[in-house]
């Protein structure tokens, strides 16, 4: 496996004397995180057997979002988090897509774009949810923003994953909608692009000069929705390409693996060095901006869940647990001691407390 932190070391300085100019901060800030994870530049982790008495040193990782080698309990954590609101009934896989002529917009002023979007897309399956003569109510979705398409070109769109149930606050009803159909497609992206063109206006941003009357937005079943958010929430905290589909780096050149939407067969894509990581650098999210969000009676604030399972005796499955480090001397697990030690540091503080105890 050819890590991304070697690709960093070997393009970020050729990358920066080309187009310094033109990096976010944001940017750079993750060329340095992923240079530095579990290098040896990289804080340390001490870690003790409580059945040796085994001592070892652990790299630390760079705990930033973005990175493809850290960050696999926040994506766990994530899914986890999301099952235990799951509730019996069918869900729905929504994609709402902004056409290409709207991208240089989108990338130039990507805080309101992004929150344009997600909000727009949830309006448009909230005002649905109200007007659908079985439901009458306010559903919940949960929604993820991803800013790539499988070849890691920008293509912003928002996933939501959504349950055919909602809740008529007036009534006080609970009601589901059963059937492998939710709402109409073309109705939705026709109400889509009406809110997305008033948000835009009213942010003070300048349309596209020519932008498509038809937008396109995607509306399948995903069953109990499980699979859907463990495939949402494996690029959540992990980047937009896992390590293992990154092939070759040689000659200047990086060649990763993706699979054809089309074809679901799996194909190549090779790019300079430098243009890797602009590819890489392009999908990082402005600074707090939060990926993924809960609306309706996902929302975290709401009470209505838990009691939704309860009467319909829903059983939950269990959180994954944190994967558990074994001594390498004689397998029992490893304990954190101390974290973010520098460990040279560390050893000159060892090495002068014993000179004194020896004299």
């Amino acid at each position: 496996m050819i890590r991304l932190a070697h690709i960093v070391d070997n393009y970020a300085a050729e990358l920066i004397a080309q187009h310094g100019h033109r990096l976010l901060p944001s940017q750079l800030a993750a060329l340095s995180a992923f240079r530095i994870c579990r290098s040896s530049m990289s804080h340390k982790i001490q870690l003790a057997c409580d059945d040796c008495q085994e001592q070892s040193y652990l790299p630390h990782s760079c705990g930033h979002r973005h990175c493809p080698h850290c960050q696999a309990h926040e994506s766990q954590r994530w899914i986890d988090q999301q099952s235990q609101k799951l509730i019996p009934g069918n869900y729905f896989m929504v994609t709402f897509t902004l056409p290409a002529q709207f991208r240089t917009l989108a990338w130039q002023h990507q805080r309101v774009m992004y929150d344009l979007i997600t909000r727009s897309a949830w309006e448009t399956v909230n005002m649905f949810s109200r007007n659908d003569r079985k439901l009458r109510g306010t559903t919940g979705a949960v929604t993820v923003l991803h800013t790539h398409n499988r070849r890691l070109d920008y293509h912003p769109h928002v996933h939501l994953v959504m349950p055919s149930a909602a809740f008529d606050n007036k009534q006080r009803r609970w009601r589901n909608k059963d059937g492998g159909y939710l709402f109409d497609h073309k109705a939705l992206a026709k109400v889509f692009r009406a809110k997305m063109l008033t948000g835009i206006k009213q942010a003070g941003l300048k349309l596209p000069r020519q932008y498509p009357e038809k937008w396109v937005v995607d509306c399948k079943a995903v069953g109990s929705g499980q699979k859907a958010l463990v495939y949402l929430g494996r690029y959540l905290y992990r980047g937009v390409l896992p390590e293992k589909n990154i092939v070759a780096n040689r000659d200047g050149n990086v060649t990763f693996r993706y699979q054809n939407s089309e074809t679901r067969k799996m194909e190549t894509r090779t790019l300079s060095g430098v243009a890797f990581l602009r590819l890489i650098l392009q999908h990082i999210l402005p600074k707090g901006y939060r990926r993924a969000r809960n609306f309706g009676f996902l929302h975290p604030n709401s009470k209505l869940i838990p009691l939704v399972q309860l009467i319909k005796r829903v059983v939950l499955p269990p959180p994954q647990p944190r994967p558990v480090i074994r001594c390498k001397c004689c397998g029992g697990v490893m304990k954190i001691v101390r974290t973010r030690i520098k460990i040279f540091a560390h050893r000159l503080r060892t090495l002068a407390s014993n000179r004194e105890m020896a004299t």
